[in-house]
């Protein structure tokens, strides 16, 4: 596995710290984000997930904590819009140019408004996916969001 990719060379150019980490990916866990926070021994609310969606038809970026379940409401409302729904993984594909299990929020093909979730700014340090299965960047969360011109928000039910 390569320890360089897009999202890796974005952040090195933006000039923020980070430390990569490897693991076993499983295709077939209930949820990747909590088997990733498994796999790195690290508490799932430090290890976030990163979601494609819609708000009023238009594509949007969300970061939240992978034991947690984005609320649709609030997704709307911290974009300004009405409804939310998920976007279809080929869509999200496309879109980020990365493949579903490894969507990272940095250096996506297409740059949409990102929205962390507002709790993760208390934590010393998260992980985002580095832009590959079974590839995590741990880094600041507040340089995260910095690096993302994410919108820190209530995101999760």
């Amino acid at each position: 596995m390569s320890k360089t990719t897009r999202a890796t060379l974005a952040l090195t150019k933006a000039g923020v710290k980070f430390i990569t980490h490897s693991y076993d990916y499983d295709p077939d866990a209930d949820s990747i984000g909590l088997q990733a926070a498994s796999a790195l021994g690290i508490e799932p609310r430090r290890m976030l997930k990163t979601l494609m969606a819609e708000v009023d038809g238009r594509p949007v970026c969300v970061v939240v904590p992978s034991d947690r379940e984005v609320s649709m409401k609030k997704l709307a409302a911290a974009f300004h819009g009405k409804t939310a729904k998920m976007m279809r993984p080929a869509d999200a594909e496309r879109l980020t140019g990365y493949h579903v299990g490894g969507i990272s929020p940095f250096a996506q093909k297409k740059r949409t408004p990102t929205a962390i979730e507002a709790t993760a700014l208390g934590e010393s340090s998260v992980y985002l996916n580095g832009g590959q299965r079974g590839f995590q960047i741990e880094l600041d969360p507040n340089d995260a969001c910095k690096a993302l011109d994410a919108s820190a928000c209530e995101l999760t039910a």
